[in-house]
This record gives structure tokens, sequence and C-alpha cells, in this order.
């Protein structure tokens, strides 16, 4: 069976996307802050009679990466990494004249310096694969410049372009930056609290994800309410 490591996995989409994968046969390592939350996320998947190894812990703990990474070994390789884990960097958001530096460092620390860590980790094991993807999430905010979204967008622009450096200098894999698009997350609610128009569940937007895995197109950055479009 294909095995996946799947951060920030105890809820919103890292929840979905393990669902989604475990229902196809996947074997799963899956990570999370909170360890109660992600023994419960696990427990959900006994349905699907997939092999899950939850490892509570903090992506940025390089031991801990080390961790994801063994248990991975153990399923049988990495076949996909998917770096979900991220952090806001201030809750609520502020603007940029506000924005507590530690903030941003916690947020590049996260979003961009564990995801390489861990993709450095897993690298061996991807190759090995024959068929190895990493995706790492993103968000429109990566792209466009939004009041208040400056340190957390900052953080994915930094995120996409390790992809595409990724991608090209790792012809044999695949590696796709994925924005979600809006959705109705505990991290989006953290970032914009006075926010209360309804969002897309999560799960709403894991068939564009699992569109990549199935057509595999070119290394790059996707948007996943895109490929949910007859065409895209």
């Amino acid at each position: 069976m294909p095995v996946a490591i799947i951060t920030g996995a105890s809820k919103g989409l890292g929840r979905a996307l393990s669902e989604a994968l475990a229902a196809r046969g996947w074997d799963l390592v899956l990570d999370a802050r909170t360890a109660e939350v992600l023994r419960e996320t696990a427990a959900g998947l006994d349905a699907y009679g997939t092999r899950v190894t939850a490892l509570p812990g903090d992506v940025t703990d390089a031991a801990h990466r080390s961790e994801l990474v063994a248990a991975a070994w153990k399923l049988g390789g990495v076949d996909l990494l998917v770096n979900n884990a991220s952090a806001l960097g201030a809750e609520p958001l502020v603007r940029l004249d506000g924005l507590p530096l530690e903030g941003l460092r916690t947020a590049l620390e996260v979003n961009v310096v564990a995801a390489l860590g861990l993709v450095q980790e897993a690298l061996p094991l991807l190759r090995a694969s024959g068929a190895g993807a990493v995706i790492a999430v993103s968000s429109d905010a990566a792209a466009e410049a939004y009041e208040t979204w400056g340190g957390y967008g900052a953080s994915k622009a930094a995120l996409d372009h390790l992809a595409a450096v990724l991608g090209a200098e790792e012809p044999g894999l695949r590696v796709w930056a994925v924005d979600p698009g809006d959705m109705a997350t505990d991290l989006y609610a953290a970032a914009v609290p006075e926010d209360g128009d309804p969002r897309p569940a999560p799960a709403s937007v894991v068939p564009g994800f699992l569109r990549l895995l199935d057509e595999r197109p070119a290394s790059g950055r996707y948007s996943a309410p895109s490929l949910l479009v007859e065409g895209r």
C-alpha cells in the first residue's frame, strides 16, 4: 500500500485528506500538536482498515520530524508528503505595523523551515518510491496582497518558492504547491474571528487534491477549487 505523511492532520484539511486517502487504502503517518484530538482522528480511520500511525508533536522539532519519517519507513516508505501544518504569526491577524516579529519568526519556522526540514528527511524515501510526491499546502495570501495577511502570506509565498525549486531540482518527483481556497477551518476562525460568513467544508476541496494524485500533472502551483472544474 502507498504511504503518506500528513502534518497538521488532526482536523480541518489535514483530517479530510487523511480520511480520503484512508478510504483509498493508503497507510498513514499523521502529525498534530494536540495529542488527544489526533488520537480521536486516528481512531476514526480504523473503519478503513489501513495502518495509521499517529505521532503528536511539533514539526519545528527535528527529532519529531525524524520520528515521522522513521514511522513511514516502517510502513514501507514515503510515497506522499503533505506539509499542511501552519502557523498564522498572530491570532487574530494584524497589520504589518503591529505584527510581532516573534510571531513572524514562528510562521516562517513552522510554514517554511520545518516544511523543508521534513522534505529533507523524507527525500531518500520519496526518491525510492518511484512515484513520490510532495504537497505544500499554500494560500491565496501567498500571491495576493490582503490587509493583515502579510506575515502569513509571506511565509506561504516562501513555501511556494521552495516547492517550485524542489520541483526543478527533483524531476523524478511531483511537487505541488496547492491553494485550497477559502475553507471553514479553525485556522481561519483564529485569523479573522469576526468573519462569520459561511465557507466550504475542507472535505469539499479534497477531490482537487486527489485529482493531482490521479493525474500527476507537472510540478507547479495549483488551485484546488480550479481542479474541481471540468476540463481544468
